[in-house]
């Protein structure tokens, strides 16, 4: 079927390009002539080449442009690290088949992004393979509300900021447990799992995902019926680019109130911080399901003008409710916190996932439809669980380790409620029952390669210490906080040194779901599930 649905202009474009490429050093022009025209041969559907197709050769600004738009970690962005040789943005999914099948065809890697917020920058950055090539679905963000049956199709390229906001363009009553930063791709966040402000009331997204929409190694898409219960099994949990291209998931709406309640109380190591946070960790998980309290853990100045720093605790709260009974729950169940009537703010639940994003509260919802990270820095991040909670002298010395560097920030988030009733089996997901709350470690810098070195030393330093006081047999992760330092593909080392840091006791069974559904391993990365343990 060549050259099916391509108009007269984007054929002339597509000669225009094929020419441009012949000038190019032939290794790199002959791939990406080759994938060109397996494109074309291979797709029902006309592509502007001009706004679809990047590669440096060609036009270095706007392949810089499509390179760096949505990638995060600027560590990945940096000269030194490898560059795909081109980029391609699908406008349908029959273009993401094709990309399938002539990436197989052509033995060229894939990497797929959706949000590009990748911590390790797997989504737009291959060490492992010489010859890579980036399919960008950004452009595939279609988003079907459908309230008469409580759901919504969402396509992989939209961000959970517009997820929301379609939702709430139809009702203000409907939601979706999802996650708290709005610029996040929902194709590779729900993979992952996709905790968020309403996981103790509802679980994850992953959890409210019913249908979804899958490019498999043959370029055929598949449905949660095609594809068989074990594959929607592992898609939802088992972390991205293993398995497949996610295009689209159906997922299960939530009721949510007219009213939602939200705060943030400060208290610094002057302000008995540590004794509070210790109170925090003994209730967090156990508090009325409909409250989500959150710590952010940062140094700060004891002063506005004072050189001197300690460290701020924020609590920041979200609660599906009006202030009265908020308030009431929280004299009840965490009084040492000491909200009060004026540190909450009664709006609507559109307005408290701005709020908790950080937006400013001028903001419209409209905000949302930006779908842009404005969180660019060179950093690293870790991540545990903690399943008892961490003595006070535990506290005192990581305000010490926090203290020793320049940009750290530490988020702890509490599990409990609808997330200790789930097994742990029912997803690849496992942190459930029993997890008292999960930690999230960065620390971030501006001077590239310079501090990189320091900063590194400083953040595996600091993991080490928290050793004796986070989960145990084994030390628990969260795969869409991604961290290379646990283990990598390919190295001659057992992957379930990090595949079951992930995903504890449902990694075998991720291994030969992938064993059976991709044998040939063509969907791969640094830490994809592998085809066998070694």
């Amino acid at each position: 079927m060549a050259f099916a649905g391509i108009t007269n202009a984007n054929m002339f474009l597509i000669t225009l390009l094929l020419l441009s490429l012949s000038s190019i050093p032939l290794s790199s022009s002959t791939n990406q002539q080759d994938f060109v025209m397996c494109l074309v041969d291979n797709s029902d559907a006309s592509f502007p080449m001009d706004s679809s197709f990047f590669t440096h050769d060609l036009n270095a600004s706007s392949f810089k442009q499509a390179l760096e738009t949505s990638a995060q970690n600027l560590r990945y962005l940096m000269p030194s690290k490898p560059k795909p040789e081109f980029i391609f943005e699908p406008l349908y999914e029959t273009h993401v088949q094709a990309a399938v099948v002539c990436a197989k065809k052509l033995r060229l890697h894939l990497r797929l992004r959706s949000g590009g917020h990748d911590y390790e920058g797997l989504s737009y950055v291959s060490e492992m393979e010489t010859a890579f090539v980036i399919v960008d679905l950004s452009k595939l963000r279609q988003i079907n509300v459908d309230l008469e049956s409580n759901t919504a199709w969402i396509h992989a390229g939209a961000s959970i900021g517009e997820v929301y906001y379609r939702i709430q363009e139809k009702s203000k009553v409907h939601g979706f447990p999802a996650g708290l930063c709005t610029s996040l791709g929902i194709g590779g966040h729900i993979i992952g799992g996709a905790y968020g402000s309403m996981m103790r009331k509802f679980g994850l997204g992953a959890d409210n995902v019913l249908d979804a929409r899958i490019v498999d190694a043959k370029g055929k898409i598949l449905n949660r019926a095609a594809m068989g219960e074990d594959v929607f099994w592992a898609i939802r949990g088992g972390g991205g680019g293993s398995f497949g291209v996610i295009l689209a998931w159906k997922i299960k709406l939530v009721p949510v109130p007219d009213v939602v309640t939200v705060f943030t109380v400060t208290k610094t190591l002057e302000q008995d911080g540590t004794r509070v946070l210790y109170k925090w960790q003994q209730v967090a998980d156990k508090l009325d399901e409909n409250l989500f309290i959150r710590a952010i853990i940062q140094p700060a100045s004891k002063t506005p003008k004072s050189k001197e720093r300690t460290i701020s605790v924020s609590y920041q709260g979200q609660f599906l409710g009006d202030a009265k009974r908020l308030l009431q729950v929280m004299q009840r169940s965490f009084p040492q916190l000491g909200l009060k009537k004026k540190d909450c703010l009664e709006t609507s639940w559109i307005k408290s996932v701005m709020y908790i994003a950080g937006f400013p509260s001028t903001a419209p919802p409209e905000a949302l439809l930006a779908g842009k990270s404005l969180f660019k820095n060179y950093f690293k991040a870790k991540s545990d669980y903690v399943e008892k909670p961490i003595p006070i002298e535990g506290l005192e010395g990581l305000w010490k380790k926090l203290l020793e560097e320049d940009s750290p920030l530490t988020i702890w988030n509490p599990y409990g409620g609808m997330m200790a009733k789930i097994p742990e089996t029912e997803t690849p997901f496992p942190h459930r029952s029993g997890t008292l709350f999960k930690i999230q470690w960065l620390t971030l810098w501006q001077d590239g390669k310079a501090s990189e070195a320091k900063h590194m030393e400083w953040m595996r330093n600091m993991y080490s210490y928290m050793e004796k006081y986070v989960s145990k047999n084994p030390r628990s992760a969260y795969v869409n906080y991604r961290d290379l330092d646990l283990g990598v593909n390919g190295r001659g080392t057992d992957a379930r040194e990090w595949g079951n840091k992930y995903f504890k006791g449902n990694f075998e069974r991720l291994v030969k779901i992938k064993a059976k559904f991709d044998p040939e391993n063509f969907f791969r990365h640094e830490q994809s599930i592998p085809t066998k343990f070694k």
